[in-house]
């Protein structure tokens, strides 16, 4: 879930010290040597939490695919197809790839 710290600090290039209060911010620039980077609204905000989570949805295949591909001992299917004649290996990355498909 992308939280509003997540998209202010991707609306704001230059690290900047500020207070939330319940998802408001109630201090913005508030450390000693000052940014002086303006403060997103909260529509800039918002826009960017939406936006921010659509990115990151769209790659749910991807992060389901790298699990499975994690537990898959690769390179010993690997050593064992070569050695073997199969295609073991290749048909798990097949089968996974068809598990979770790009959109």
């Amino acid at each position: 879930m992308i939280t509003i710290t997540d998209a202010i600090n991707s609306l704001v290039s230059t690290k900047t010290a500020y207070y939330l209060d319940d998802g408001v911010i109630t201090g913005w620039d508030i450390s000693e040597v000052k940014t002086n980077v303006t403060q997103p609204t909260k529509a800039e905000i918002d826009a960017e939490v939406i936006r921010l989570q659509a990115v990151y949805d769209a790659q749910d295949y991807a992060r389901k695919r790298k699990a499975k591909y994690d537990a898959l001992n690769q390179f010993e299917l690997i050593s064992d197809d070569s050695i073997n004649g199969t295609t073991t290996h290749k048909d798990a990355i097949v089968a996974i790839k068809a598990e979770f498909p790009k959109p």
